[in-house]
Order: structure tokens, then C-alpha cells, then sequence
């Protein structure tokens, strides 16, 4: 019997996230742990008229692919994934992973040169504005989480199962400040760090392409960025990196350590000229959402946190850098910190100030 709550799911990603209509075209890529999700939205998609087409992502590929892949296999542009994203109207990933250190031990040089040459189909996945992240629950996130399955799931799902229309309206309020802000000064432990929003417009993350989502970001002007900063979390891009510290001059990261795997670090800093740049600060919203759980997807969202993102800048919100990474890295200002926008105080304590406005 289906859990009630994977159906719940179904339908916020299928009605609301992407709004799946008549003889639409609607990809779904899902780890063989997300199946039970996978069926019930295939279902939905028919029951819409829409026409499935489904990816799965099975366990050990990609580990095979990077350790088997030669030099011209790697070189090699995908075509007909290309095809696959250029023609359909709608995008549904499901993560769920069943090993969540699988590439550890890959040689960062190979993911990078990958990401690169397959960027064209993530900015064509961009475009077509009308695709959803959605993290299963499974044994290995909930050991990452330090959990029981059941106590991820319970978590996975009061995070997700919201009434996004209504979170929507209230982000409202924060949106304009950031439409209307022109610098942004972050304080914390070991972090004093500002950058320009100046002409920038917000975003608002309720529930149409994450999910759980609840966030507003944008993206600081390229060449702004000033000062340091400490993330309070573990960073994960295809290898976790911890204690992060990072130093900004006239908008470029001039000093990255880290406590564990700063090569690594530095290595993917180097991946393209962007990389050293911020693409995104993103204010977290989702109050549901109280424990780091080393997934992205849930940790950005953290209600009184921000996170910085190096690389990529979404181009709907004014952002210009280009990189082939966007790596997002978190800051916990819920016990110490705030965030000043033009010199009022926007969050203290991980609340965000409205009265100040």
C-alpha cells in the first residue's frame, strides 16, 4: 500500500510544481530508490493526458561511467540527452540516493570537464523554466542525517507537504526589500562580508522548482564582493568539504581553505573563470526545516540561514557570471548574526526583520 504521503507529493509536483497539462511531454529522471514516487507521478501525468518520459537513474552507473569512461567518451556531448531535454515541456528529478559518497574517490578533474561540456543541457533545462528537484528519503540520506528512515521521512515530508500558494504570499514582503536593496552586509562568527544587489530583483522559491522549497534569493553584483566569510556547514560538490573559509577582493574568492579536502576546494575554484565568483545569496525560509541534514536541497532552505553560492548566477534574477559549478555554501546566523540590507536590519537571529522596512 502506497504511503499517503508519497500521493500527497505526487500532486504538488505534478499540479502545482510543473502543472503538467494536455498532450505535454514531461521528462522524469529517478534513482531506482524513488520509485514508489516515480509510478505515482507517471500515473498522474497520464491522468493529465500528458505523455511520460522516464529516465531512471540506476545505482553504480555513474560510478562506472567515471571510472571506465576514456578521454573521448568523456569529450563526447550527449546528444540524445539533448534531444530529450530541447523536447519536452516539463522536468521532474528525483534524487534518492542509495550511497551518497559513490564519487569520492573521482578524480574532480573528470566531473569538472564533464559538467563543462554538458552545460548547454542544464541552461536548456533553465530555459525551459518548468522543472522540480525533489529528494527522496532513503536509508543512506538518513544516515547522513543521522536518523531512522522513518524519522527522514517524517522529516522529508513535513518539510514538502506545505501550502506553498500561501508560503508564496509571504515571501512576497522579502522580495521587494531585495528588489529595492542596494548593498548587502552579512556579520557572523569569523564572517563580515558585503556585496551589491544594486539593480538585482528577488526570486521567489515557493515550491515550483524545489522541493521542499522555501527561500528568496539573487544574485550580487560580479565584481562586489568584499570581505570573509566561515560556512557552518560541511559543502558538498561530488565531495564533502568542511570548514570552508573563504576571502573576497573586487568580487573573487583571493583565499579558499577549508579543514577537510581543500584541494579539492581549489581545484574546483579553478574549474572556469566564473567559479571564483558569487552567483547567489539566498535567504532560507523553510521553518519546517530545523536540522542540517548534508543535503542541499534541504540545508539551503534552513529557516535563518543564508547561503552563498559560488559560479552560476540565474539570469532571470540580473545575474551575469557563467561557470560551470554553482556550489552552494550555508551560514547559520540562528544563535549569532545578522544580515544588513543598506544598513537596516533585515534577519537577526535567523528572523527576518519586516518591521525594519
Amino acid at each position: 500500500m502506497v504511503d499517503e504521503r508519497i500521493k500527497k507529493i505526487a500532486k504538488i509536483l505534478v499540479d502545482y510544481s510543473i502543472k503538467v497539462k494536455p498532450n505535454s511531454r514531461i521528462m522524469v529522471r529517478f534513482t531506482s530508490e524513488a520509485n514508489p514516487l516515480a509510478l505515482e507521478i507517471y500515473k498522474l501525468i497520464l491522468k493529465n493526458g500528458a505523455f511520460p518520459v522516464m529516465r531512471p537513474n540506476l545505482q553504480g552507473y555513474a560510478y562506472a561511467y567515471y571510472t571506465l569512461a576514456n578521454k573521448k567518451q568523456l569529450n563526447t556531448y550527449p546528444i540524445i540527452e539533448d534531444f530529450i531535454i530541447k523536447n519536452t515541456d516539463g522536468h521532474i528529478y528525483l534524487g534518492g540516493d542509495f550511497n551518497t559518497q559513490e564519487l569520492t574517490s573521482i578524480d574532480p578533474k573528470k566531473m569538472s570537464l564533464r559538467s563543462k561540456l554538458t552545460k548547454p543541457i542544464f541552461d536548456a533545462r533553465i530555459k525551459k523554466n518548468n522543472w522540480v528537484l525533489f529528494e527522496y528519503p532513503t536509508n543512506a540520506l538518513a544516515q547522513d542525517a543521522e536518523m531512522s528512515l522513518e524519522e527522514f521521512e517524517n522529516f522529508v515530508f513535513s518539510a514538502c507537504i506545505q501550502d506553498w500558494k500561501k508560503e508564496g504570499k509571504k515571501q512576497d514582503a522579502i522580495k521587494k526589500i531585495v528588489d529595492k536593496g542596494k548593498n548587502v552586509r552579512i556579520i557572523g562568527e569569523d564572517t563580515d562580508i558585503s556585496f551589491s544587489i544594486r539593480g538585482r530583483i528577488g526570486r521567489k522559491c515557493d515550491g515550483h522548482y524545489n522541493m521542499p522549497d522555501g527561500e528568496v534569493f539573487t544574485s550580487p553584483v560580479e565584481n562586489s564582493t568584499e570581505g570573509k566569510i566561515a560556512y557552518s556547514f560541511p559543502a558538498r560538490y561530488g565531495k564533502v568539504v568542511d570548514g570552508v573559509r573563504l576571502e573576497f577582493k573586487k568580487g573573487k574568492v583571493v583565499k579558499a581553505t577549508a579543514d577537510k579536502n581543500e584541494d579539492y576546494l581549489k581545484k574546483m575554484l579553478n574549474t572556469d573563470s566564473g567559479a571564483k565568483i558569487l552567483g547567489e545569496w539566498g535567504i532560507g525560509l523553510n521553518y519546517n526545516i530545523k536540522k542540517f541534514v548534508k543535503q542541499i536541497l534541504f540545508d539551503e532552505k534552513i529557516g535563518g540561514t543564508i547561503h552563498l553560492a559560488l559560479g552560476h548566477a540565474y539570469k532571470e534574477v540580473g545575474g551575469k557570471n557563467d561557470s560551470a559549478i554553482h556550489w552552494d555554501m550555508i551560514k547559520d546566523l540562528r544563535k549569532k548574526g545578522e544580515v544588513l540590507v543598506d544598513d537596516k536590519v533585515f534577519m537577526k537571529k535567523g528572523k527576518v526583520q519586516l518591521k525594519n522596512f
